[in-house]
């Protein structure tokens, strides 16, 4: 029945429905024989996508012409499953590598090169299946020349020999390996006349990449009844083009093919003639090219027909980009054309995904979300990253705003929102740093019984994490794995919640997410002792490993594939758009990952195959999805760091076409622009507003009289040089959050060395201490602020020193003062009525000193940074001279009304000194006066309080930049006065 059989490689060229192609090729090879003939072919075909799409295609077959038996699909992949033995597990050998690695880093911390080691061990076991693949065992090893590479190199070929001996030597029990031993029994049997497949055996959709692959596909197209169908292949690329590709041009797309050709290929159906893949072909030679371009391009056809279904979209950035994209689908959507967008950077599919939204479509993308980024991916990879370090705000705020938190109970997700909001606040406003229990508790006390409810259970969850801020060393994995998965039980279940009923293990991404988990549980006893950082990173890798599919409301019109799906989604007969997006260096090909490993020269001297292969699976890929009848090519010119480089393939083409103006190449490369230019001028329309907007103008508000009734002496400061501050903080009632992460900055330092001198002269020491008791008062004092009030080990001791530094100088002054007086006023509030005005001046000062019996005083204020100069105090900084006069009208009972003899500034840094500044009384008074003035002006005289009035720097920033709009306007526009709220 079958001695008419063709056997041999065959192929499709570009532009070419190949499963459809691949359809009509069996047909037309059993045509007249009877309908169980198609049930006895074997099709072996190259990836689960093809297997779908090759059903696809025989179901239009028998819609079309009646029904017909379906040949046995299997996968190339499957060959080794009928060898005896059960295959291991991936992950169990991975772990597994990983112990080699662990024993390798401490040796050789070097070549661990800041990599973690599930990182490495997942690169070794990638490495160890290429070489399984490939035929490569540890003599593969042995004819590396190691003299001939550096010393780094050398200490890790030494460690891969060990990896290879544990690896390599077994019977074969890795998918890899067993492929690899089927595809070798196979070609030996069948060289030897024996097994020979009595029905005929055809292999689809498979280049040829990997070394198991290759050997069966050539030992099968030597049988009669054999036969392999490539796709992709180039038929207009000559024969000396061929030759050169097989030995050195990894990085060409017909380099895997190259090696498949045997005898000859000829094609396997007649497809429609497609004159773009001449084009195409000519533009992507191996290099060099130039030289070609020039003898064969006059030979093209005019260039303007084969490139009428191209458009080039070249974007001034990747947002531009994907709104490009969008209105290109939106518009085909109208029409009902199916649109499939290619991309290797799966950032541009979810970029166009949220630019579709407007519209209310989505993507439907092949590839699925990696579990790694849906919630559940996200709250587990969160909760592990707690281990081995003190809870902060910020991570505490992470846990508590997940969408799988506290969802296993009644109240849900919403309430414990609602307390997380409020917790927000009062860690922003009061602290501490890193909540705990304790201070909760007090929190709680102010609030109803569900924030009490709630709170016992935040707080039961923060003592657990107590107990493992110090676990810092390595531990079993199983452990941590307990201890991760309690702590995230508990968080997703809520207050009096159960996990079960969660959102952490329901649904498409927590049955994945629960798969992973459970299945890293199973084999966690092959793993080495982990610390946090490992572990963080090996629950990293096992959920990214995973993808799920959440259907929902996703448009099966639009499609996002994979460039390995161009073979397959590319081409088919449904007159869909084709988008190849993302076209630059870096993205599409993208950049080869560094192997730890091996070198580039050691991989070909071991008998590997080089790092450019991949490149040149890529360049097929493209050379493939280009000949669809209409496609897109697009590309932003920058991103987000600097200007990008286009791809390769993409710059060649348009090379080629603008060097060939008697085939009109130029002006259909203009074309081409024209025609991706009408979406990004789309694109930029629709992200027009609707309605012009003014810039705002210099805002001076001008509130009713009074404006307020209370401003302390450090705010006339502001007042001076940025008076919409002041307005906002008193009149709007305004203030800025603090940081969620709070930092040991500049503005705690200067908290910090005030609460110093407030508990060093809380009692004042006595006159008669001496200056060695002083100064270990002074110490002492430092240390136990710090400990109290700073939580940061580093900063907490570099600032100690820095104290210590300057205690003598500090001490010496300090011991000079009080044999002159004793402090009376010290971070004391009071206030004082201004004249005239419904307004109180008020002052907190860090200290005034009686003199010489209480004749007089002296006015102090500590300052961790450099102290005002005598012109800033003049002009700006009225803090000390108010003081002062408060103090000459009696503000402080302590002291009366004295007169004041000096103001000075103590600097708790730099050498510790005293500085003095120029005074006067009748200074003072002056400074008073003016302040009266200046107050009045504002709650009197319908001042405006002008935004950045007279900043000290351009450059320095206001709270209140972003409420007054800042940048719309600038320092030389003139203020606009506004009256706001009601002057009636």
């Amino acid at each position: 029945m079958w001695s008419d059989w063709d056997n041999g490689t065959f192929a499709l060229p570009p532009g070419a429905d190949f499963c459809r192609g691949v359809v009509e090729g069996l047909m037309a090879r059993t045509a007249g024989k009877p309908p169980e003939a198609l049930a006895a072919i074997t099709v072996y075909v190259n990836a689960g996508r093809t297997m779908v799409s090759l059903r696809a295609a025989f179901d239009e077959y028998a819609a079309a012409h009646g029904p017909v038996l379906l040949p046995r699909l299997r996968m190339v992949t499957d060959l080794g499953a009928d060898l005896p033995g059960q295959p291991a597990s991936s992950l169990a050998r991975t772990l597994q590598l990983g112990r080699l690695v662990a024993h390798l880093l401490e040796r050789e911390p070097s070549l661990g090169a800041g990599q973690s080691i599930p990182a490495l061990s997942e690169s070794l076991a990638m490495l160890m299946g290429e070489m399984q693949t490939e035929g490569c065992d540890i003599e593969s090893l042995s004819k590396i020349d190691i003299r001939e590479h550096a010393a780094h190199w050398q200490r890790s070929l030494a460690f891969l020999r060990i990896a290879a001996g544990f690896y390599l030597t077994d019977p074969p029990v890795d998918g890899p390996a067993r492929q690899r031993r089927m595809a070798e029994i196979l070609s030996e049997a069948w060289q030897q006349g024996k097994d020979v497949p009595s029905a005929p055996v055809v292999a689809v959709g498979s280049t040829g990449s990997h070394g198991a692959t290759r050997m069966f596909l050539k030992a099968l197209a030597m049988q009669p009844l054999g036969a392999v169908v490539l796709p992709g292949y180039d038929f207009a690329q000559p024969e000396e083009v061929w030759s050169s590709i097989i030995s050195d041009a990894d990085d060409h797309p017909q380099a895997r093919l190259a090696a498949l050709r045997g005898k000859g290929v000829r094609p396997w159906a007649k497809t429609p003639e497609n004159r773009r893949n001449e084009l195409v072909s000519l533009a992507l030679r191996p290099a060099p090219v130039t030289d070609q371009w020039i003898a064969e391009g006059p030979e093209l056809p005019d260039l303007m027909e084969p490139t009428a279904g191209l458009s080039l979209i070249e974007a001034d950035q990747p947002q531009e980009e994907a709104d490009a994209i969008a209105v290109l689908i939106r518009d085909a959507m109208t029409r009902g054309q199916p649109v499939r967008l290619f991309a290797a950077d799966r950032g541009i599919v979810r970029r166009v995904d949220a630019a579709l939204d407007r519209w209310n479509l989505a993507i439907d993308d092949s590839a699925g979300q990696p579990v790694q980024l849906s919630p559940q991916g996200l709250f587990l990879r969160h909760v592990a990253s707690v281990f081995g370090q003190k809870l902060g705000i910020d991570m505490l705020l992470v846990l508590l705003k997940q969408p799988i938190t506290a969802t296993g109970n009644e109240n849900g997700h919403g309430e414990s929102l609602r307390q997380t909001r409020e917790l927000e606040l009062e860690l922003r406003r009061n602290g501490p740093a890193f909540p705990d229990a304790t201070s909760l508790q007090k929190w709680a006390e102010k609030g109803d019984d569900n924030r009490k409810v709630w709170v016992g259970w935040l707080s039961s969850i923060l003592r657990l994490t107590e107990e493992w801020e110090d676990d810092c060393g390595e531990r079993p994995v199983p452990d941590r794995m307990a201890d991760h998965l309690r702590l995230a039980g508990l968080l997703a279940a809520g207050p009096g919640g159960k996990v079960e009923n969660s959102a952490l293990w329901n649904g498409p991404a927590g049955y994945a997410a629960e798969s992973a988990m459970r299945h890293l549980s199973d084999h966690s006893e092959l793993a080495q002792p982990m610390d946090p950082r490992d572990y963080a990173s090996l629950i990293d890798s096992r959920l990214a490993a995973q993808a799920v599919r959440v259907r929902g409301r996703e448009n099966l019109l639009i499609r996002a594939c994979g460039p390995r799906e161009a073979r397959t989604e590319a081409n088919l007969s449904d007159g869909a758009i084709i988008i190849l997006a993302g076209l630059n260096e870096g993205s599409w090909p993208q950049a080869l990952p560094p192997d730890p490993w091996l070198s580039r020269a050691m991989r070909a001297e071991a008998g590997l195959t080089l790092p450019e292969r991949q490149i040149g699976l890529s360049a097929h890929d493209f050379q493939q999805a280009i000949a669809a009848p209409q496609v897109v090519l697009s590309r932003a010119r920058r991103d987000a760091d600097a200007e990008t480089i286009p791809s390769r393939w993409l710059n060649r083409l348009t090379n080629l076409m603008s060097g060939l103006p008697e085939r009109s190449g130029p002006q259909a490369l203009t074309a081409m622009r024209e025609r991706g230019d009408r979406w990004i001028s789309l694109a930029r329309q629709l992200a027009q507003p609707r309605f012009a907007i003014e810039p705002a103008p210099r805002p001076a508000p001008v509130p009713p009289a009074p404006a307020f009734d209370t401003i302390s002496v450090t705010q006339v400061k502001t007042l001076i040089r940025d008076p919409y501050a002041v307005y906002a903080a008193k009149v709007l009632n305004l203030r800025p959050l603090d940081p969620l992460r709070p930092e040991p900055g500049a503005q705690l330092r200067g908290q910090v060395l005030h609460e110093v001198a407030e508990a060093l002269l809380t009692p004042p020491p006595a006159a008669d201490i001496s200056l060695e008791e002083l100064r270990e008062r002074f110490v002492q004092t430092t240390r136990t602020v710090l400990e109290d009030q700073v939580p940061w080990p580093a900063a907490r001791a570099f600032w100690q020193a820095r104290m210590e530094k300057i205690a003598d100088q500090v001490t010496r002054d300090e011991y000079r003062r009080l044999q002159r007086g004793a402090p009376l006023v010290v971070e004391a509030t009071h206030r004082i009525p201004v004249p005239g005005l419904n307004l109180h001046l008020t002052a907190k000062p860090d200290r005034i000193d009686r003199l010489d019996g209480g004749a007089s005083a002296h006015v102090y204020d500590y300052k961790s940074g450099p102290p005002p100069t005598e012109k800033q105090m003049a002009h700006f900084d009225k803090q000390l001279m108010l003081e002062a006069a408060m103090v000459q009208m009696g503000a402080f009972p302590a002291l009366g009304p004295v007169g004041v003899e000096g103001v000075s500034y103590i600097q708790l840094g730099g050498e510790g000194a005293t500085h003095p500044r120029k005074f006067s009384p009748e200074d003072a008074q002056e400074t008073w006066a003016r302040f009266v003035i200046l107050a009045k002006h504002y709650l009197q005289g319908g001042q405006g309080f002008t935004a950045r009035r007279a900043m000290q720097k351009a450059a320095d920033s206001s709270d209140y930049d972003h409420l007054s709009r800042y940048g719309e306007w600038g320092v030389g526009d003139a203020p606009v006065k506004i009256k706001v709220g009601d002057h009636d």
